[in-house]
């Protein structure tokens, strides 16, 4: 997950890895990502042939590496959303994470996508109906499994609305304001 955030946030364009790490560390709801996870990913990615380094000046003299996805790049993002494999399909955040990258991806694969999440949903709000008819669950656990039940009851609801949001490809991207390119 964290190749997929670190190349999207380079979906805008051109960037420097210090903005690159707080870009996707916002993106992942912290404050930036760790050094030891960022630029080893990047060196992979210029490995791999996913993103473009070049050097420019600093405001302070020194060397920065300003980083720029290629198409490869681009397709590595596609191919990182659509791969909605077990583990991801019942984590809500790697859910909510491809979905904000839909724009990026065609309408079968979100689709699909979409069928998953709710395919497994529906058997987790299956499961549910025994544990409260066969168990006492006490005041608190009953609580626990009305909140799951209603969280996965908007889940659903969600699922819906975006099965008939307009289907806009992403705009091309302002130019960066990046001094350093």
């Amino acid at each position: 997950m964290n190749d997929l955030l670190i190349l999207a946030a380079l979906l805008e364009g051109p960037k420097h890895g210090y903005a690159l790490k707080k870009q996707a560390g916002l993106i992942s709801g912290q404050t930036d990502m760790h050094n030891n996870l960022i630029y080893p990913s990047l060196r992979r990615f210029v490995d791999n042939g996913w993103v473009t380094r070049r050097k420019t000046a600093g405001k302070r003299g020194q060397v920065r590496h300003v980083y720029s996805l290629t198409p490869a790049g681009r397709k590595s993002i596609v191919d990182q959303v659509c791969d909605f494999g077990e583990g991801a399909i019942e984590s809500a955040e790697e859910f909510r994470i491809r979905v904000g990258f839909f724009s990026t991806i065609a309408a079968p694969a979100r689709n699909e996508i979409l069928e998953k999440r709710k395919a497994y949903l529906l058997h987790r709000a299956e499961r549910f109906g025994p544990l409260q008819r066969e168990m006492d669950l006490g005041d608190y656990g009953a609580e626990v499994v009305r909140f799951i039940q209603q969280q996965i009851k908007s889940e659903l609801a969600w699922i819906e609305r975006l099965r008939h949001l307009p289907s806009r490809s992403r705009r091309k991207p302002a130019r960066s304001t990046d001094k350093t390119q």
